[in-house]
Order: structure tokens, then C-alpha cells, then sequence
């Protein structure tokens, strides 16, 4: 008989649990709200990129596109925080008696002004005095030491044959080809054998030691 009621009582605690469940559950899901806006700057109502958009109940947050335009899912009572460089940050908070299942908003950000203490610049009285004080100068050795390597032509060197080109030499590396064969398009290009720059600049990567290292890498 024991063992009969502490199954009923068992039984009946499993069905509260999954009752407050999902009651919970649905609770939850009905509070569910899709929040839409856009951030713009109060002066000027100019969209703000990059704006973070933060739910403080729980850390989930979104940024806003170039336009300033955004969308996150939140809940009824959630404080949102408004946050981006140089403006001061906002809170939104979610109405609790909403009924509907989405929120617009319009969020102006006011500039955030940071006063800087003041420098006050005064030059030399005379040229004389200005560069008595620059000689005079002294500059840490350490400090001199690194630009002195910094400036060695073997260094500089070194520097210059295993960097790889920036972005700046290849493309114009890129464009002289594309000139190049645009130039020459439906025609025999012409020999470099015969061009004196050509040879110029092919005994400079020899004395340079360029077709030795390519043989030895291979």
C-alpha cells in the first residue's frame, strides 16, 4: 500500500514540474518581442554604423549596418543599451503591456564631448637658441643605438629583399602589366635584348645576387 501511494505522490510531482514547465514556456514565448530601429546622430540624423545594441538581461547584442539600421530579438521589460564612439550611451527599456510582437524605435545618440587638458606651444625666441637647444639635446643610448642599426645600409638591405611588396607595389606592379599588354595588344612586343634600361637593370639583380638565391631556393 506504502509503495502504491509513493508512486501516485511521485506521479503527481512529475506532472506539476512538467505543468509549471510549460507554463513557463509558454510564458517565455509570449513575451518574446522583435525589436526594429534605426540610430541616427541627433545634430545632424545621420545613420551611425557600428552601433552596438545590448540587452542588459542577458549580454546578447547586435551592431547596426551602415545605415544605422538594426533588428534583435528581446523580451517585454529587457533594458537595451545604446553604445557607440564619441556619443553617449542610451537606455531603451521593452514595454511590459505590449501586445503586439514587435517594437520600432528611432534612437538619437547626443556627442559625447571630451575636454582635453590644454597645450600651450611656444617656439625658441630666436634660431640661434633653437639650435643650440636641438644639438644639446640628449637622446637616450638605447633609443640611438636602434636607429642607428635602423639606418645601416646592410640592414636596410636585408630589409629590402625579404619583405614582400605592400599593397601599393603590387598593384602598380599589376597596372604596368595590364598597360603593358594593352599597349602591345595585337602586335609582336618588343625584344628587351635590345633595350639598354633591360640590360642596366639585369647586371644590377646579378651583382645583387637575385638569380643565386632563385637557384638556391629551388
Amino acid at each position: 500500500m506504502n509503495k502504491v501511494l509513493q508512486y501516485f505522490f511521485f506521479a503527481g510531482m512529475i506532472f506539476l514540474s512538467l505543468k509549471t514547465t510549460a507554463q513557463n514556456l509558454t510564458i517565455n514565448r509570449d513575451s518574446v518581442v522583435q525589436l526594429y530601429g534605426v540610430v541616427m546622430s541627433a545634430d545632424s540624423l545621420r545613420g551611425l554604423d557600428a552601433t552596438s545594441i545590448i540587452d542588459e538581461h542577458d549580454g546578447r547584442g547586435t551592431i547596426t549596418n551602415d545605415q544605422g539600421v538594426f533588428s534583435i530579438a528581446v523580451l517585454k521589460g529587457d533594458k537595451i543599451r545604446f553604445s557607440s564612439i564619441g556619443f553617449k550611451d542610451k537606455t531603451v527599456t521593452i514595454p511590459d503591456t505590449l501586445k503586439s510582437r514587435h517594437y520600432y524605435v528611432i534612437q538619437l545618440m547626443v556627442n559625447d564631448t571630451a575636454y582635453l587638458p590644454a597645450t600651450i606651444l611656444r617656439p625658441r625666441p630666436t634660431r640661434a637658441q633653437f639650435e643650440r637647444d636641438f644639438v644639446n639635446t640628449e637622446v637616450p643610448a638605447d633609443a640611438l643605438e636602434i636607429a642607428r642599426k635602423n639606418n645601416d645600409a646592410a640592414t636596410r638591405k636585408a630589409l629590402l629583399m625579404s619583405l614582400p611588396s605592400d599593397g601599393r607595389e603590387a598593384y602598380n606592379a599589376q597596372v604596368r602589366q595590364q598597360v603593358s599588354k594593352s599597349y602591345y595588344n595585337g602586335q609582336q612586343p618588343p625584344l628587351n635584348i635590345f633595350n639598354p634600361a633591360a640590360w642596366a637593370e639585369f647586371i644590377q639583380a646579378w651583382k645583387r645576387g637575385d638569380f643565386k638565391r632563385n637557384s638556391s631556393s629551388q
